[in-house]
């Protein structure tokens, strides 16, 4: 099997322990400190484990390189996880004020500072409109361009309190999500090159997959969930995967008292024809 995101190890952990000593598990992930947890979380399975430093985009390229040419199980958590919401040398909260970087993987050029300071406004509301589905995208965009013509916007807290300021409505009822959330995610995304990261991924995932292999993808947004529904059913159509979730699956009111975060966990699963 292949965990396309290993993170910490956890998904794996619980999958690897149904894998026997000839079993491969290959865990993929861009944070090297992630790997590093994983690593440990995953010492005593008595499967073979192979860990990759690698965006799932080049799952194809890095089981070539395993001798692996088919597998039997693809899974990708979309999500964060807490250590790097945490982590601030990523910036990737506005929980706590950190350096506005949400390069994930540490190697990629560009940050979220170089877009909020470098983009012109139109640009800035294009991408906050498409990526982060804000309707106040060309509001947000004026009041950060008017911000750094005074200061460079630098930290997540800076670029909060911007964009709470230009959707600060007096007297008007509140919304459960922080007014910078929205933002937030469009630039991870941009930054990242989430999207196209994932339409990588669902590519080469029928190609990869054995006879009555299974995929399961968890996304936390509308974006990535649409990109898995649509490559899911049109794989359907092509005779290729057997939908197992018409709907996709989401936590429990349990699931989510135990974890805030999995309220907007989706997953769907599809088996190879």
């Amino acid at each position: 099997m292949v965990d396309a995101t290993v993170g910490q190890g956890g998904h794996s952990f619980l999958f690897g322990k149904r894998l026997g000593p000839q079993g491969t598990l290959v865990g993929l992930d861009v944070d090297s400190r992630s790997l590093e947890r994983a690593e440990k979380q995953l010492a005593d399975l008595v499967c073979r484990v192979v860990l990759v430093k690698s965006n799932f985009a080049d799952i194809a390229a890095r089981l070539s390189e395993l001798d692996l040419r088919r597998v039997d199980f693809i899974l990708a958590d979309l999500g964060l996880c807490s250590a790097q919401l945490a982590d601030d040398q990523m910036g990737l909260s506005f929980q706590a004020d950190m350096p506005l970087d949400m390069r994930i993987d540490a190697s990629l050029e560009t940050t979220a500072a170089d877009i909020v300071n470098e983009y012109d406004e139109e640009a800035l509301a294009d991408l906050i409109y498409a990526y982060g589905q804000d309707r106040a995208s060309r509001r947000i965009a004026r009041y950060i361009v008017r911000r750094r013509e005074h200061e460079r916007i630098s930290t997540t807290g800076q670029l909060a309190d911007v964009v709470s300021g230009a959707l600060r409505r007096p007297g008007g009822r509140r919304s459960r999500i922080h007014p910078a959330t929205r933002t937030f995610q469009a630039l991870r995304i941009v930054v990242n090159h989430e999207l196209d990261n994932l339409h990588a991924l669902l590519t080469a995932g029928a190609r990869l997959l054995r006879p009555n292999g299974y995929i399961a993808i968890i996304s936390f947004h509308s974006l990535e969930d649409g990109m898995v529904k649509r490559d899911f059913k049109q794989n359907e159509r092509d005779g290729l995967y057997r939908l197992l979730t018409r709907k996709p699956m989401v936590a429990d009111p349990r699931e989510i008292a135990a974890n805030r975060r999995a309220r907007s966990a989706k997953l769907r699963i599809a088996q190879r024809n």
